[in-house]
């Protein structure tokens, strides 16, 4: 099995496991990481995702060794054509090269990255909204050594995430990315020892996991949904946030007048 799901709790952990090709991911594997993502949105116990790859890699990128067999033929290319109507809409789900990438979920999901996410392997990082790194791993769109385009998001939200003129010398030189550089630009979130990626992903879903979920929610695609809207309309689609304030705003409110969360403490919320 080259995909795992794995439920810990209110939190579902997929995982890429394909060590002997540094887990490249082919056609068969992105379906698979679809489908997960697919299912983790609609399940109602699930709150936070955590994506990874079996210790050592992360993701090394979509398998080249199976586009050069001829494994992708005009069926490929089809199935993956984007029209002008495509809104991210996941009752019309659309699926990416690497799997999950064209997906727009209601909850938020972390890379827990080991070793190498580069070329494909940095997209799907990419499309996380978190970013956990061990010290010794990095990134880099490694697939610039072979005329291999960015086509699943890369080109989209790296300059989103570090700003335009730092994504131009990653996406241009295609250039390693140390673990500490990730962290001083912005795409990485934490950094932690080797080898524990994945305990320290756990660690921060399971605090997410803890806030009232509607709230984060509306916050979280507020500023997703914001970034093709003027000041003004992206304002007036953040107010619709208003509806959770009074389902879960005003109870939260009477939890801080009773005393909870005095002096920044999360402990009891």
């Amino acid at each position: 099995m080259t995909i795992r799901v794995e439920k810990k709790g209110a939190v579902t952990v997929v995982t890429i496991d394909r060590p002997e090709a540094r887990n490249a991911v082919n056609p068969e594997m992105a379906d698979a990481l679809f489908r997960a993502f697919i299912d983790f949105d609609r399940d109602d116990e699930a709150r936070v995702a955590i994506l990874t790859g079996v210790p050592g890699a992360f993701c090394a990128g979509f398998d080249l060794k199976a586009a050069a067999s001829g494994g992708l033929g005009d069926s490929w290319f089809a199935d993956h054509d984007l029209d002008a109507g495509f809104d991210g809409s996941n009752d019309r789900p659309r699926k990416g090269p690497m799997g999950p990438t064209r997906l727009t979920l209601s909850k938020p999901v972390i890379a827990a990255v080991s070793g190498p996410a580069v070329a494909g392997g940095m997209e799907l990082a990419l499309w996380c909204d978190m970013r956990v790194l061990e010290r010794s791993a990095y990134m880099g769109v490694y697939c610039r050594r072979w005329g291999v385009p960015l086509i699943d998001g890369g080109t989209v939200r790296l300059p989103r995430i570090v700003g335009h003129g730092r994504a131009m010398d990653l996406i241009l030189t295609g250039r390693k990315v140390e673990a500490e550089e990730c962290l001083s630009i912005g795409l990485a979130n934490r950094l932690c020892d080797d080898g524990a990626a994945l305990e320290t992903a756990l660690e921060l879903a399971n605090e997410l996991a803890r806030f009232p979920q509607g709230c984060m929610r509306a916050d979280r695609m507020s500023a997703i949904r914001q970034w093709s809207l003027d000041i003004e309309p992206a304002l007036v689609k953040e107010w619709n946030s208003a509806a959770v304030f009074e389902s879960e705003g005003v109870t939260g409110a009477a939890r801080f007048s009773s005393g909870k969360g005095r002096g920044g403490d999360f402990g009891e919320i």
